[in-house]
């Protein structure tokens, strides 16, 4: 495998697990930002990402020189006394816009940024989650017939991303100019993943197309765990029997609070955005949407029948504010959401969560964050798991049974063993089984 000199802009979740992955194949990599307290931080080896192993390679890259963190894209861009940059990654953020579609805003300021000072023969590379057509449209942007761009969406989960960049299932390049997207192709060769080469629009589709099926089946499994209640059936037995189906797998068949996190919630939405701007109404993910709020709704009506009907003044401990297991991200997060309804029912709420120790103004504003689980549990009406955290299982539920009003578990992500609860003195409530 050749070494290539590459650039990374934006050192987010994404940029900072791309450069540092990246490095570690080998190629020398610049990563670049525009907030300098950020830039500072890593170049001190600072990670403040909570991503198991990436702290490690960030400090490995670095030692072994083939890392380095700039102040701005036209800095790793333009590197006067190195050879020229091959391939610039764009990594920056691409929210929710006005009316569900993504915001181009920062791809568009970067390209129009660098698009002047590109060497001739580099690849430009979308990275970001954004709408078919942008391939073409920053190829437009950048003016430039000698520089390509192509389309090489991510599939990193939060938790395990670099375990997922290492150890991929597919790598996804899309361009209209062949050789482009076999030199990016080309980067990743020492993983010996399958590699799936097709057009620019059609790469860009992948990410939204799967993110948005792995968001329909969870909100078909949360629709099932509410019709196994009802039936009397139990939705962990269900989905074991399911999953053993080749055709449908094992994952992402838990039930739970609802999805939530920094893609699903977006993502979802820029692709019925995308559908109705040609017409289409894409009814499957509009009511994966609608079953996703209905989830919400249905937990707090779980926590209202637990406390006898009505929450107004109650004291409810919340085990789970980040929206999954494995991150600090409490972007979307179905815990919050949940925290948020609650409150405006009158509950007054105590959450304990082990990636976030201290509350987060603007974002856990519903809720009173303690790093002691004890004092979630000090005079609870109930306790909620809304995260599936291991380290609940562990918990000394004897010693928070001892300090509850009301020894009640609504265990949203059946992750407790009720057994276990039970000899602790709790009632167990889960989703989609017998209580």
């Amino acid at each position: 495998m050749f070494a290539r000199r590459i650039a990374v802009i934006g050192t987010g979740y994404v940029g900072l697990t791309t450069g540092a992955c990246l490095a570690s194949l080998g190629h020398q990599v610049v990563c670049a930002d525009i907030d300098p307290n950020k830039i500072d931080r890593l170049r001190r080896g600072e990670v403040d990402i909570l991503e198991p192993g990436l702290p490690e390679l960030v400090g490995e890259g670095m030692a072994a020189g083939r890392l380095e963190f700039v102040l701005g894209a036209r800095h790793a861009v333009v590197r006067p006394d190195e050879p020229p940059v091959e391939v610039v990654f764009l990594c920056v953020p691409t929210p929710m816009g006005e009316g569900g579609a993504a915001d181009l805003a920062a791809v568009r300021a970067v390209a129009t940024e660098v698009r002047h000072l590109l060497p001739v023969g580099c690849v430009v590379v979308n990275k970001s989650t954004v709408p078919v057509g942008t391939a073409e449209a920053t190829r437009k942007l950048l003016g430039r017939r000698d520089v390509s761009v192509v389309s090489n969406p991510e599939f990193l989960r939060e938790g395990s991303a670099v375990h997922d960049f290492l150890h991929p299932d597919r790598i996804v390049v899309g361009s209209d100019a062949q050789d482009a997207a076999e030199r990016v192709a080309a980067l990743y060769a020492k993983l010996g993943a399958p590699t799936h080469l097709t057009d620019a629009a059609s790469a860009e589709m992948v990410k939204y197309a799967a993110n948005c099926f792995l968001a329909m089946k969870l909100s078909y499994v949360n629709a099932l765990s509410e019709l196994c209640e009802r039936l009397g059936a139990d939705v962990i037995e269900v989905t074991e029997g399911m999953g053993y189906d080749r055709r449908i797998g094992q994952t992402f068949l838990s039930p739970g609070p609802g999805w939530g996190g920094s893609c699903f919630p977006k993502d979802t939405r820029a692709l019925l955005q995308i559908a109705e701007a040609v017409g289409m109404d894409f009814e499957l993910v509009s009511a994966s949407r609608r079953t996703n709020d209905r989830q919400r709704e249905r937990v707090v009506d779980k926590v209202r029948a637990a406390v006898g009907g009505d929450v107004a003044g109650r004291r409810i401990g919340l085990l789970g504010l980040t929206f999954k297991a494995g991150t600090d991200d409490l972007r979307s997060s179905p815990a919050l959401d949940v925290a948020a309804l609650l409150r405006a029912e009158g509950a007054v709420l105590t959450g304990f969560d082990p990636a976030c120790p201290v509350a987060v103004p603007g974002m856990t504003d519903a809720v009173t964050v303690t790093d002691d689980p004890l004092l979630v549990a000090k005079d609870a009406s109930a306790l909620v798991v809304l995260t599936e955290w291991p380290e609940f299982r562990t918990l000394d539920w004897a010693a928070l049974g001892g300090v509850v009003d009301v020894p009640v578990v609504v265990d949203t992500r059946n992750l407790l063993d009720p057994d276990v609860l039970r000899r602790a003195g709790f009632a167990w409530i889960g989703l989609g089984r017998s209580t």
